[in-house]
């Protein structure tokens, strides 16, 4: 069977039924209520996908406490019982449209802000993030930490109940579970900190937590393969966490990398996004109008370069942990054609192809890929859309960039 054949058959991750091998892999979309509840926006978009031929939709992170909402707006939760009525209706009509939905669980940690929050922000030590500089954050106690452990287990069983498919832990990107997995931001000498099990503790925790109040249902995991942080994660690491993760009964990892601490070089692409920067991030679009044309032009040389490459710079990573575990392994990260999948497909390394970018472009992707009538996403990496939407919901800037002229 020919790999370009094989990623268009179906295919299963625990007792999830794919249509293929290519999800949605969760992206903050923007689209929920003050409360966190979807809005009839984002099952509009959410239908579009599944039409569209996505395997499976990973839903946007959803916050298991306010105290870790995003510091963006229309942040999905899944704190409170009352949201499950909204999450039905919700995955009533998408799974009409033929996709799973599985659930991403998240706590923001140091990443968010008090000012949004109207909670002190947390983190496994008293550290002050590189990026979010407003306050330092509380380290949690041993019943702050049982206090996280029973709100993920505890939106676990909201989402089985709203009828997600699943549930994945976002231990990824410098939220709280991966602050705790680094050492760069774990600096703890108790039993949750110090070495590699004592770091993972939280999420062994959280998993076996879930088990117990929802049995069988599939627990899949986001993970760093590396960060560009200095004593950040390194792929031994992450090679490690997933044999972990295997073992206390995961249904599958998603490969992928960064922090937000690294700034605009966590941000793939051949151009700095310096406007959408200056309009939209809460520290810069308070400098005034004036000084940001020549903010603009020094402040280059000194902002960290996207590393390179742009496409399937995971790739490598998900196949040292593929190659250490028997889980299904998903990978994300500059998979933007037909040919990139298909290489990443097969060789070893990765199971399953999940895309971000390539969905926000052109929800039907998947389905324009089958026909044959396109092989390559027409997303640029101009990055808009992962700074726009401090202000506004998710949307994609391709044409429609503004005249900054």
């Amino acid at each position: 069977m020919s790999e370009n054949h094989r990623m268009f058959e179906p295919a299963s991750i625990g007792s999830i039924r794919l249509r293929n091998r290519f999800l949605r892999s969760a992206t903050h979309e923007g689209m929920a209520d003050a409360d966190g509840a979807p809005t009839e926006l984002l099952e509009e978009l959410y239908v579009r996908l599944a039409k569209g031929e996505a395997g499976a939709l990973i839903a946007g992170y959803a916050g298991v406490l306010q105290q870790g909402r995003s510091s963006f707006p229309g942040m999905l939760m899944m704190h409170d019982d009352r949201l499950v009525p909204a999450y039905r209706r919700l995955l009533d009509t998408v799974h009409q449209a033929g996709a799973p939905v599985i659930a991403q669980l998240a706590h923001c940690g140091r990443q968010t802000r008090s000012a949004v929050t109207g909670k002190r922000t947390v983190a496994p030590s008293a550290q002050k993030d590189p990026f979010f500089t407003e306050e330092v954050p509380h380290e949690l106690s041993d019943s702050d930490i049982r206090e996280i452990i029973e709100a993920f287990s505890g939106a676990a069983v909201r989402a089985r109940a709203s009828g997600f498919d699943g549930v994945q832990l976002h231990c990824a990107h410098g939220y709280l579970l991966a602050q705790f997995l680094s050492p760069f931001s774990n600096r703890r000498t108790d039993r949750w900190g110090g070495s590699i099990e004592n770091r993972f503790r939280i999420v062994s925790e959280i998993m076996q937590s879930i088990h117990r109040k929802v049995g069988d249902f599939p627990v899949l995991a986001k993970i760093n393969a590396y960060d560009g942080m200095k004593g950040g994660m390194k792929v031994e690491d992450a090679v490690q966490i997933a044999m972990m993760l295997e073992q206390a009964g995961c249904a599958a990892v998603e490969v992928s990398s960064g922090v937000i601490s690294e700034g605009l070089a966590v941000m793939r692409g051949p151009k700095t996004p310096l406007d959408p920067l200056f309009e939209a991030n809460f520290k810069f679009a308070s400098i005034p109008q004036l000084l940001q044309p020549v903010l603009k032009r020094v402040l280059p040389p000194f902002l960290p370069a996207s590393p390179k490459p742009y496409r399937c710079y995971n790739v490598q990573a998900s196949k040292e942990i593929k190659a250490a575990v028997s889980m299904p392994v998903i990978v994300v990260g500059g998979i933007h054609t037909l040919e990139d999948a298909s290489v990443v497909l097969s060789g070893s390394r990765a199971d399953f192809v999940s895309m971000s970018r390539p969905f926000i472009n052109d929800p039907a992707i998947v389905r324009k890929f089958r026909e044959g009538s396109q092989t390559m996403s027409k997303c640029t990496m101009c990055n808009y859309c992962a700074i726009m939407i401090e202000q506004e919901s998710l949307r994609c800037w391709r044409g429609r960039l503004p005249d900054r002229s």
